[in-house]
């Protein structure tokens, strides 16, 4: 599965035309495209590829954060460094609400994405017609290359891209090795149902531990079980036991979705 709607190196973002990359967006985007979304989706093509001509890195568009259910607006991977842009076009302040969701998609990244662990990871919150005051930028004390959400408008956002590529960064990596690391939180099931009705993938969102021979055999045991009782017109209870992790939700979810249209 893409992870995101649009994805490019930069230096082909920005010398690709708005109504390309636009219309990528909208061939992979799940929903029905509204006015506002297409409009907030040209503006920030527009003003990013004002900014990002003198960089190398990719960039991605509506990145999938799946144990949410949610997508980032940008993440921009430049020099080993994770920036993960929420875009509130037109606003001009900047509401603890929105603060919020940038700093969760950061989070989320930081603990379950394999391989942005030990990157420097920069959430920032642009609300496009806010006057810019001063910029401020602080690493967490937790000693986890963790900044805390930055806030910025459209004209300050590149001196703030500026000023966090000149921290130390620590660990590093190319883009290719980093777009190979695995999602690995254990969703709730509540969690897990929501994103698999949302057209994620399971195995996108799922940590299990069990290797894949171990859950198809316990997964075909339970749909044989299935198949003999349907013949049979008998009911039966199927229990499935292993350590915390192992991929009892994934396995249960998998026999629900697979049979869900032929109870």
């Amino acid at each position: 599965m893409e992870r995101a709607y649009y994805s490019a190196q930069i230096e082909d973002f920005v010398h690709a035309s708005v109504e390309a990359v636009l219309g990528e967006l909208a061939d992979n985007n799940q929903f029905a495209l509204e006015i506002t979304q297409k409009n907030a989706w040209k503006q920030q093509i527009e003003l990013l590829q004002r900014l990002l001509p003198t960089y190398s890195g990719k960039i991605y568009f509506e990145y999938s954060i799946p144990r949410m259910g949610r997508r980032i607006d940008v993440l921009l991977f430049i020099q080993g460094v994770i920036f993960v842009l929420e875009f509130k076009v037109g606003e001009r302040t900047f509401h603890r609400q929105s603060i919020d969701q940038v700093w969760d998609y950061a989070l989320d990244l930081k603990n379950f994405h394999e391989t942005s662990h030990g990157l420097l990871i920069a959430p920032i919150l642009v609300a496009t017609r806010a006057k810019q005051a001063s910029i401020h930028i602080g690493l967490t004390p937790h000693n986890d290359n963790m900044l805390y959400p930055i806030l910025s408008s459209a004209q300050s956002l590149p001196d703030v891209i500026a000023k966090v590529l000149a921290l130390p960064k620590g660990q590093t990596m190319g883009v290719e090795a980093w777009e190979k690391g695995r999602y690995l939180p254990t969703p709730t099931i509540v969690e897990a149902a929501m994103a698999l009705y949302q057209g994620h993938s399971v195995e996108d969102i799922s940590r299990k531990d069990a290797d894949a021979i171990n859950l198809g055999k316990t997964t075909d045991a339970i749909a044989e079980a299935i198949r003999q009782a349907r013949i049979r017109r008998q009911k039966c209870i199927c229990f499935v036991t292993g350590v915390p992790g192992a991929g009892k939700t994934l396995v249960g979810l998998n026999i629900a979705n697979q049979h869900m249209d032929k109870a």
